[in-house]
């Protein structure tokens, strides 16, 4: 690990929680659990390093501390006729027929269900803040520090992260709560992102928001 992230993760985390959003991003069954379409590139990184334990206990430390939880998704109509295919990703969901709305395959899994009250936000490009009022949302609460966990580390999860680095958020990724297709993408993914946000490990936001 580079001696900038190795420095990052070893210093402690202070935030507000009051100022503060767990973003959580594309915990759905198409994309994290073995059967789903997505579930031959993504499932077994998920199984192998914790990550939906990870989560929850996340999502617990945040919901006890008066921080906003966040849920990001993405569907499509039936049919996607507001799916813009214009990558191979996006080719392969239309493919593959995954993600539809309505679907199994496009609800959160139950395992880490919001929470009545709690936004869920849903996206039909790569990223949650394109086309959507996440943005609004979080401006609305008051919340400058973003904090963010899920599928996939070099594509929804970075991406995301660095669009609220645009937005101006104070942002950080938590390492060992997000995974992609193996390891080796995912530390490169973290390993980009040091210059621009904080890279912090679950334990790391336990602390603070107990804090």
């Amino acid at each position: 690990m580079p001696a900038r992230a190795a420095c990052l993760e070893n210093t402690m985390t202070e935030f507000d929680p009051a100022r503060t959003a767990l973003i959580n991003i594309h915990w759905q069954y198409d994309i994290v659990k073995p059967e789903g379409v997505f579930g031959p590139f993504f499932a077994e990184g998920v199984e192998r390093h914790g990550l939906i334990a990870k989560n929850a206990r996340l999502r617990k430390a945040a919901r006890a501390a008066g921080a906003a939880v966040i849920h990001v998704r993405t569907a499509f109509r039936p049919g996607y006729t507001d799916l813009i295919v214009n990558s191979p990703l996006l080719a392969l969901v239309e493919e593959r027929k995954a993600l539809v709305e309505g679907t199994r395959g496009a609800e959160l899994i139950e395992e880490l269900t919001p929470e009545i009250g709690e936004v869920v936000i849903t996206h039909t490009r790569l990223t949650g803040f394109h086309g959507t009022d996440l943005d609004g949302i979080l401006r609305g609460r008051g919340i400058d520090t973003v904090v963010f966990s899920g599928v996939a580390t070099d594509h929804a999860v970075q991406g995301t992260a660095r669009e609220a680095v645009n937005h101006g958020y104070r942002t950080l990724i938590v390492s060992d709560a997000c995974s992609t297709t193996n390891d080796e993408a995912h530390q490169a993914a973290l390993d980009t992102f040091t210059l621009l946000g904080e890279i912090v490990t679950t334990e790391d936001v336990v602390a603070a928001f107990s804090r």
